[in-house]
């Protein structure tokens, strides 16, 4: 039997989800930023991909939710965050890092709820040089790794928002990220129901496995990072969950229920949302 493509992102909080998979022979790591990982599902490039909550819903072919494990947080995440010159009531404009589709969605949310801003989203590509203050715009949303590494000058942005903690006050719940995925025709077919279904529970094991050895990978990885240890062991070890339990689940209810309530899906959209 060929190995599973498995569809991963290369920020380091994907370390707990993905170290020591590369020594499993039955399955094949793909890396990708997390915005082609859906793509990715729907084109037969990857089989199973850690793929960005709302594309659940928007991906062109239905995917599916496993539960082996996820990126969240339970309160600030440090990573997912608003920078912004102006007092966040006043943003019109938000220019939203192109790797992500889930935080622009949570972004929108937050500033329509908490600040009664329905913003305008443009696109901003993250890899270019920014050597002057001038390159960075008004308001923008940057994640992963780049917030820390190679953030903007704070001083030019008075205002910041952490969205993992601006929407646990909104509404009491932790919030998810990113869930393992399939697509969802494979769950039909016998033969890639029970290839899923091992490979979830391989998932499952190795994540169950790196949490109980979270100090040592830190100790491992953070400096292939860029990241501070102490900061590093703070992200993995204390803003971050990994794990899906019944308020997680009701997060990722409740934030297709804003998503909707917002405009920013549709009915027929939401319809899509199905857990394997």
């Amino acid at each position: 039997m060929d190995p599973l493509r498995i569809g991963i992102v290369k920020f380091l909080n994907t370390v707990p989800l993905v170290e020591g998979l590369d020594k499993i022979s039955r399955l094949s790591l793909v890396p990708a930023p997390p915005s082609r990982l859906s793509d990715m599902l729907v084109a037969q490039t990857a089989d199973l991909a850690l793929v960005s909550i709302i594309d659940a819903a928007l991906a062109a072919s239905p995917l599916a939710m496993l539960s082996c494990g996820m990126i969240g947080c339970d309160g600030p995440t440090l990573t997912v965050r608003v920078f912004s010159s102006i007092p966040l009531d006043q943003i019109t404009t938000l220019h939203g890092d192109t790797d992500s589709h889930t935080s622009i969605a949570l972004a929108r949310i937050v500033l329509l709820r908490a600040f009664d801003r329905r913003v305008k989203i443009e696109p901003f590509d993250t890899s270019g040089s920014r050597s002057r203050e001038s390159d960075w715009p008004e308001a923008l949303l940057l994640i992963g790794d780049k917030v820390i590494t190679s953030g903007p000058p704070l001083h030019r942005f008075a205002y910041q928002l952490d969205l993992g903690e601006a929407w646990k006050k909104l509404t009491g719940l932790p919030f998810v990220y990113a869930l393992w995925m399939c697509r969802s025709a494979d769950l039909e077919n016998p033969d890639s129901h029970s290839a899923i279904r091992l490979a979830e529970t391989l998932l499952d094991r190795q994540l169950r496995h790196n949490l109980t050895r979270l100090d040592r990978i830190i100790q491992d990885r953070a400096a292939e990072f860029r990241w501070p240890p102490d900061l590093a062991r703070q992200y993995l070890g204390d803003l971050l969950r990994y794990q899906v339990g019944d308020n997680e689940r009701m997060a990722v209810a409740r934030f297709f229920e804003e998503a909707l309530s917002c405009g920013i899906l549709t009915p027929e959209q939401v319809a899509r949302v199905r857990w394997a």
